[in-house]
């Protein structure tokens, strides 16, 4: 007999399925969780909407960071080195935000 005491079905609905772009993810933690906003910004607009807001807990986000890491390795493995330009890391200009703190 199989044991399915520990097993999760996960459901993807058809417009979870569609993803959101993003092109910019901007972080922040207080002492219990991470908030990862999702922004998409578009050329010669002056408002980059957040598309999307994930809140994790320490712990989770620390899991987050080895799964990424695992799968970039195992992309670059495949694809060759992603190649980012250093100066990429922050955005080049001033960021404002309509909203209250995370």
């Amino acid at each position: 007999m199989e044991n399915n005491e520990n097993q999760i079905n996960i459901e993807l609905s058809a417009e979870v399925a569609e993803g959101i772009y993003s092109n910019l993810a901007i972080i922040s933690h207080s002492s219990s969780e991470f908030v990862l906003d999702f922004i998409r910004i578009m050329p010669g607009l002056p408002k980059a909407p957040v598309k999307s807001r994930i809140i994790l807990t320490p712990e989770h986000a620390k899991r987050l960071l080895f799964a990424l890491q695992e799968n970039i390795a195992k992309y670059e493995q495949q694809n060759g080195k992603i190649k980012i330009d250093e100066n990429s890391f922050m955005p080049p200009f001033p960021m404002g935000f309509g909203g209250g703190e995370a």
